[in-house]
């Protein structure tokens, strides 16, 4: 006997290719994408920028969050007039926001 003649009794799996092209063609069925809204791109505040990120302790974060608050500003406006005074410290034309 085989060793493999158990496995004629179990049935058939789809290939992995084939199944995902199913899954492809039902999420792009509009039928079945009711309510999502149209990718639209980037939100207008983004476009034409780049994100800059960094890691700050807690406090940090917290401290500077406050500081826009309490001055009406986005911590995006704070953390821009932050890198423009860098800018000057080391002789660097500050380049707004």
């Amino acid at each position: 006997m085989s060793r493999f003649a158990n496995l004629a009794d179990q049935p058939k799996v789809k290939p992995v290719r084939e199944a995902i092209a199913s899954e492809m063609d039902a999420i792009s069925d509009p039928e079945l994408s009711v309510g999502k809204a149209p990718s639209q791109g980037p939100p207008q505040s983004r476009v034409g920028r780049k994100a800059i990120a960094a890691y700050f302790s807690q406090e940090m974060s917290l401290v500077m969050h406050i500081c826009a608050r309490k001055n009406g500003v986005s911590l995006q406006k704070l953390m821009a007039e932050a890198f423009n005074d860098v800018l000057r410290k080391y002789g660097q034309s500050p380049v707004g926001e």
